[in-house]
């Protein structure tokens, strides 16, 4: 199952000059975001990412000042092929989601089952009285 991280400011800012320097330099649609959903339910927040083909090693999941990132690369086909039509993408992707309250990081799991890679993060408890 792929972890959490909760990373600090210094290794957030080099993940954020690697997605600009990725996109600025590299033909931009080598960056792709995979279709993502955000939803909620009573306790928790959920991040539920389509992306088939991959292993749960390929994912980094990282969670900063209330922003979940994840990144990775989905391998293409190595073998040569004349397309006919060609939708399924490939090669690097990140995709950075606000969420909508904060969370405790310490007890979000992320898991990586039938092309879906769901992330919950349980709200944050608050004390009230």
């Amino acid at each position: 199952m792929p972890t959490v991280v909760r990373k600090t400011r210094d290794t957030l800012m080099e993940v954020r000059r690697g997605i600009l320097h990725a996109v600025s330099w590299q033909v931009k649609s080598s960056l792709w975001e995979p279709s993502t959903d955000v939803y909620e339910t009573e306790g928790s927040y959920i991040v539920r990412m389509e992306i088939a083909g991959m292993r749960e090693e390929d994912f980094d999941v990282s969670l900063q000042d209330g922003t979940l990132y994840i990144m990775g690369y989905r391998p293409d086909f190595s073998a040569r092929r004349a397309y006919h039509q060609m939708e399924i993408r490939s090669g690097k992707f990140a995709n950075a989601v606000t969420l909508p309250g904060p969370v405790d990081a310490d007890h979000a799991v992320a898991e990586y089952q039938d092309g879906f890679l769901t992330v919950t993060l349980p709200k944050e408890k608050t004390n009230q009285g």
